[in-house]
């Protein structure tokens, strides 16, 4: 078992358990530092940060996960120790998740056309308060039986290039990390093999202020974390990881703390964070 875990997601976006739930998940395992990466959304933040001051040896990272589309496919930026009071992000992000419904709308309505019928308020009860995603729309798939598993959810019908697959609003990653930056936070490419070609992608956004590489990640093999690790290093990235983790049941993700991720990752995240930033995050 970790004891850092930088890869988070709560029912603010597309996670089963509340901020608070997810805090003392965490803390009842033993993790030490973790961060809350919402989908387009840091509305989560505050209740993780209140929940996590009853647990004294547990340190929270407020962050945010940006989602960026590609030409072929799409790329997710994580944003750490953000401002999450800065108003200019909030407004933005703000955007991005009615944009959400939007899109969630418009699967929906193509799955239909495929004679696969899913009730819109279904998907809304499953998303509760949190931003819906295309995760909400694959539980309603698999309720209703048109589906096995998330995954066949994604690879045959809602993933990019499916057939009730709606592009969201873009946004290209290096806009993402400005984003970031601009609200003092430390931007970081998520699961880079999801790109395509990351070091193409790594160096296009390391001019654009990119500051770290996502090396830990769930089920990637040591071939792969030391290839990424190598890439971190010529580029002067530090390394970050975490398990991407949803808890969401019935289906096969890594659970809470079981990428390991080493504590000097965190510990380098932490020195380089704003000052006012680790204040707002108590650390």
């Amino acid at each position: 078992m970790s004891r850092v875990d930088l890869h988070l997601h709560s029912t603010a976006s597309d996670g089963r358990l509340t901020p608070a739930e997810l805090v003392a998940r965490a803390a009842g395992l033993g993790l030490e530092i973790i961060a809350l990466t919402d989908h387009d959304t840091v509305d989560g933040v505050p209740e993780a940060l209140a929940a996590a001051r009853k647990f004294p040896g547990l340190s929270l990272i407020p962050g945010v996960e940006i989602s960026t589309d590609l030409p072929a496919g799409e790329a997710h930026v994580l944003g750490y120790f953000i401002d999450y009071t800065a108003k200019d992000l909030t407004a933005q992000l703000r955007h991005f998740r009615d944009s959400r419904q939007g899109r969630a709308r418009g699967m929906v309505a193509k799955l239909a056309e495929l004679g696969m019928n899913l009730d819109w308020e279904r998907v809304r009860e499953i998303a509760g308060e949190g931003s819906i995603g295309r995760p909400h729309v694959a539980q309603a798939m698999l309720e209703k039986g048109y589906v096995a598993s998330f995954e066949e959810a994604f690879d045959k019908y809602i993933g990019h290039g499916g057939p009730a697959y709606v592009p969201r609003e873009k946004l290209t990653p290096a806009e993402a990390v400005a984003l970031i930056l601009d609200a003092r936070g430390l931007p970081v490419l998520a699961h880079p093999f999801t790109v395509g070609d990351p070091e193409a992608m790594v160096k296009d956004l390391k001019l654009a202020g990119l500051i770290g590489l996502e090396v830990y990640y769930k089920d990637y093999s040591a071939g792969q974390i030391e290839q990424l690790d190598g890439l971190a290093d010529k580029y002067g990235l530090i390394t970050t990881g975490g398990t991407d983790y949803h808890g969401i049941e019935n289906n096969d993700e890594v659970m809470l703390g079981g990428t390991e991720v080493p504590l000097a990752c965190a510990e380098r995240l932490i020195a380089r964070a704003d000052p006012r930033c680790r204040k707002l995050a108590n650390i």
